[in-house]
């Protein structure tokens, strides 16, 4: 058996936990996939999965042996676009992963226009409120807000938000408009239990000072979508970022408050592995949601 396919057949079992699901994957047979799987354990002399009736996981050495079998693959196909050309035609399966709700507000509608532009690729998008490593969860690209850490990665920045306070017009006229974050205490609070600006002590700035304030909610709820609804029904003030709220800015169901207390914004990059060459499925999906991002008035 050829070795690269080996690999990839390993790659495909372990990240779909499970021989099934592999094998329906590549469009092979499950009797198949379990040979492969066996020649490359043979081969190598070492167990890369633990099977039971009920799941497949890989084992420390199939976890080791599973990122160098990604890299490797991922710089065959690169090589190989690269000896077809630039203007090669996407092709094949992209993995892209994001936040939840800026999934769902700005990557959807990119991947939908890219799948409109290039027929022959497949798309997997996985929104998580969660830092998630690339290499180690098998995917290409991911956007990401906030401050980034040392990468091997390549990251683009497309734009920034802000952590905003909002309430709804209705309640601000009915309670005030707080004018400092010390009059907080006295309103009405909605905290959106993810994300790590969703603690219970928010901070503020006031010039080179910074300020931090213990936060009681009188109502706390487990998503933003929750929290920005019941800031609309004129619940209280809610702590979210700015592009969650874009639309009810605009339509006026909801205002910013306590601008000049704001900190600073958090960057938006796109990011993907850089590699000697960059892959036409990743270039092409790269080019077009920066150029969207970057002319997104809610993100710039």
């Amino acid at each position: 058996m050829d070795r690269l396919e080996m690999m990839t057949v390993f790659v495909a079992v372990a990240e779909e936990q499970s021989f099934a699901g592999g094998a329906r994957r590549l469009s092979m047979s499950a009797p198949a996939v379990t040979r492969y799987i066996a020649a490359l354990e043979q081969r190598l002399d070492i167990k890369l999965l633990t099977r039971t009736t009920r799941y497949v996981r890989v084992t420390d050495a199939g976890q080791r042996y599973l990122e160098d079998a990604r890299r490797i693959i991922h710089d065959v196909d690169e090589a190989d676009e690269a000896a077809a050309g630039i203007n090669a035609e996407p092709h094949g399966h992209l993995a892209v992963t994001a936040p939840v709700l800026f999934g769902r507000m700005f990557v959807i509608p990119g991947i939908a226009d890219y799948l409109q532009r290039f027929s022959k690729m497949e798309v997997s998008a996985i929104f998580l409120d969660r830092v998630v490593n690339l290499l180690e969860e098998g995917l290409d690209v991911g956007i990401r807000i906030g401050e980034l850490p040392d990468s091997s990665m390549r990251a683009i920045r497309v734009g920034q938000v802000r952590r905003v306070l909002c309430a709804s017009p209705a309640y601000l006229a009915a309670q005030g408009i707080p004018r400092s974050p010390g009059d907080l205490p006295h309103h009405s609070l909605v905290t959106p239990a993810t994300g790590s600006w969703s603690a219970v002590e928010w901070k503020f700035v006031d010039g080179e000072k910074i300020m931090s304030f213990k936060i009681k909610p009188r109502l706390s709820v487990t998503s933003n979508d929750a929290a920005i609804e019941a800031a609309i029904r004129g619940m209280g003030i809610t702590r979210v970022l700015s592009y969650q709220i874009a639309p009810f800015l605009a339509s006026g169901q909801l205002q910013t408050l306590l601008r000049g207390y704001e900190p600073e914004p958090l960057p938006i990059h796109v990011m993907h592995r850089e590699g000697r060459y960059a892959s036409a499925k990743v270039r092409t999906f790269v080019d077009l949601m920066v150029e969207r991002l970057r002319s997104d008035k809610a993100l710039n």
